[in-house]
């Protein structure tokens, strides 16, 4: 099930600070990094983000979330992640398939960045029709690619 997440209580913010923990130290092996940006995300960063954040529940379990913002109908892909215990179990997809059919009418394209060596990310957004426009690297050294589908009907 996927529902909209409260990041302003601060119990839902601890939650989605641990399925972020826990699928990013894994993204960051598969990089091959120990600085990792979104690793520094505090519980109270998500506490006041003014992002949309919306989870999928396994049973009462968090098992992943979507971050989105909408900035001039363009849908912003910020954080995806899968609590390890839950990989392969076709979460993102869902994740992603919701944000896009939920969104399609604010937004008429949607963008999304990862690291350019984060292969299985990649292999999933091009299933959703995204494709690379741009990359480069930032000042953690981490080199980045971004991608887009326009028409998200």
């Amino acid at each position: 099930m996927i529902a909209k997440l409260d990041n302003a209580n601060e119990a839902v913010a601890k939650q989605i600070y641990t399925t972020f923990q826990r699928a990013y130290k894994i993204e960051a092996e598969l990089i091959g990094t120990q600085n990792f940006p979104p690793l520094s995300r505090t519980v109270n960063d998500i506490h006041n983000s003014q992002t949309l954040f919306y989870g999928f529940y396994d049973d009462t379990q968090l098992a992943g979330v979507i971050e989105l913002v909408i900035i001039n109908e363009r849908l912003e892909i910020n954080s995806l992640t899968v609590d390890p215990k839950h990989f392969r179990k076709g979460i993102a997809d869902k994740l992603i398939r919701y944000a896009l059919i939920n969104f399609i009418e604010t937004a008429s394209t949607a963008i999304v960045e990862t690291a350019v060596v984060n292969e299985p990310a990649i292999k999933l957004y091009k299933k959703h029709d995204f494709v690379e426009f741009k990359r480069w690297t930032p000042d953690h050294g981490i080199e980045k690619l971004a991608m887009i589908r326009t028409g998200i009907v």
